[in-house]
């Protein structure tokens, strides 16, 4: 991997945040709790929140502000991330990321994050950040609205009917998941996939799959997020053509596909337009991740849904289950045809700074997460260098207000890496997928592939602080594939001050005994 530090172009245009006038606060309480749940048919204890899986749908509007109350009673401490909301410096402390903007909470404790969402845009998905804890059941979407969607003219319908999640499952904890896979370095595969919450099992009962209701001659935008904590999805639905939209929340030129590959955390809005026959038809969400031989229970088709016209019977389709079209194919998404709807940026390069990456670390190094958070230091320690930083947090330093260029080299081993930025996205210069540099108009999103192919990004660091930089397969990040960013410690200091409910969350984290950590 490859740093490149330029000088910012048109930033004030491409970062500004407009406040409106009819903004609101939002108040949800997760109630996170260990309890059975069985989307698959096999049934387990969890980490819950409000005792659901996936978690209750969290959404508030463009402008508003986003206050969760975060409550209950759990075996281990959490902590609560909100992939894609990219909140501004002075409220880093409530980001989420364990040991780098916060410490977690324990058992029968609560915190309040307090997110003023700006004029952001975006779907995404949440809550665990702790270890592989995401796994064990404690994820839901958060959708954010804008009541002046440009894109409105495109859909008829965009409510909580329109959320689609998929996401791998496990009949193990996470914990003995972990375990194992230290031991062998070959990740636990998933015994389900599940689409909107349910699927099934090699062998497993016939839970009923989840349905989606249509009205004919009307046009959906459908918000599709990938929750898993390994696995990627390829999503189809028989008959229908999907017109992307959007990418991890920003908005790209429509683009008609047939099929949708994404990887874990990245989200996709998409446009159906229920034109077809009223029937039943098959919304085929096939899983990849790892070898299907090392879980029997793995039917990489069962994890599927159905896409119901109004009218149509409540039954099952009556057509054969296969898995769509292929992707790559000729009608398969490929996130080097995305656009973004201007041009972004024009930038000239100052300097670099090499970093090689082998598979769990980066610049040989496998991240760990310290015991006192990175923003800690900064605030308190005056961390200002990377020598004020353990080796093993792999935190890169870079001035303020300036543009980053990240080069990810081809991977020899072949594997697919979804790293995520959290609080800023990126433009995608290349992707994975193809050897195209695009200057002009890249998309911007939080999570893209790194793999055989070779991948450039950018994203500026016009907001300082420390914001994680990893793999999104929790496995992986878990065990070293991860870094830190900071950009301009000492405009951090200037401009975070942390209220004392915060300030108290690392001296209770460490009264506990480590079987609550």
């Amino acid at each position: 991997m490859q740093f490149l530090l330029a000088l910012p172009a048109l930033l004030a245009a491409l970062n500004a945040h407009t406040a409106l006038a009819a903004s609101v606060i939002r108040d949800y309480t997760l109630d996170i709790v260990n309890g059975p749940v069985s989307p698959d048919g096999f049934t387990r204890i969890g980490v819950l929140a409000n005792g659901t899986f996936p978690g209750p749908v969290l959404t508030a509007n463009k402008g508003d502000t986003l206050r969760v109350l975060t409550d209950g009673s759990m075996r281990l401490s959490t902590t609560i991330d909100f992939d894609g909301v990219f909140i501004d410096t002075d409220n880093i402390y409530n980001e989420g990321s364990p040991f780098v903007t916060t410490c977690p909470f324990g058992p029968n404790t609560s915190y309040t994050y307090e997110l003023p969402l700006g004029s952001l845009l975006l779907q995404l998905s949440a809550y665990s950040q702790l270890s592989v804890q995401y796994a064990d059941g404690l994820r839901g979407p958060v959708i954010i609205y804008d009541p002046e969607d440009p894109q409105a003219d495109l859909y008829d319908v965009d409510d909580e009917s329109t959320i689609l999640t998929v996401a791998d499952w496990w009949h193990n904890t996470s914990t003995s998941g972990l375990a194992s896979y230290m031991a062998t370095q070959i990740i636990p595969v998933s015994d389900s996939g599940l689409f909107n919450g349910a699927g099934r099992f090699q062998g497993g009962p016939l839970t009923p799959y989840a349905a989606v209701s249509v009205t004919p001659r009307t046009r959906y935008r459908f918000r599709l997020i990938n929750m898993s904590a390994r696995s990627s999805f390829t999503v189809s639905i028989d008959n229908h053509t999907l017109t992307v939209i959007e990418t991890d929340g920003v908005a790209t030129v429509p683009i008609e596909v047939d099929v949708i590959t994404l990887h874990a955390g990245q989200r996709y809005s998409f446009v159906l337009t229920a034109n077809q026959p009223v029937a039943n038809y098959w919304i085929n969400a096939i899983l990849s991740g790892g070898n299907p031989s090392h879980n029997a229970n793995l039917n990489a088709t069962l994890g599927r849904g159905i896409l119901r016209y109004e009218g149509a019977p409540d039954a099952e389709p009556t057509t054969p289950i296969t898995n769509g079209p292929p992707d790559p194919g000729p009608g398969a998404l490929a996130e080097s045809n995305l656009r973004a709807p201007t041009p972004d940026f024009n930038l000239t390069f100052l300097t670099f700074m090499a970093v090689n990456r082998t598979v769990w670390e980066i610049n040989n190094v496998s991240y760990i997460p310290p015991h006192v958070p990175t923003l800690v230091k900064i605030l308190k320690d005056g961390a200002s260098t990377e020598a004020d930083f353990n080796k093993s947090e792999n935190t890169f330093v870079f001035p303020a207000n300036k543009v980053i260029q990240v080069t990810f080299p081809p991977d020899p081993t072949d594997e697919l890496h979804p790293f995520h930025l959290h609080g800023n996205n990126f433009w995608v210069v290349k992707s994975n997928d193809s050897d195209v540099i695009n200057t002009v108009n890249p998309i911007r999103r939080d999570v893209s592939a790194m793999g055989n192919g070779g991948t450039i990004l950018r994203f500026t660091t016009d907001k300082p602080g420390p914001w994680f930089f990893h793999c999104h397969i929790f496995y992986h990040f878990a065990a070293g594939l991860g870094s830190v960013i900071l950009g301009g410690p000492d405009q951090t200091r200037q401009q975070v001050h942390p209220p004392s409910a915060w300030e108290g969350l690392c001296p209770a984290y460490d009264a506990l005994p480590p079987a609550l950590q």
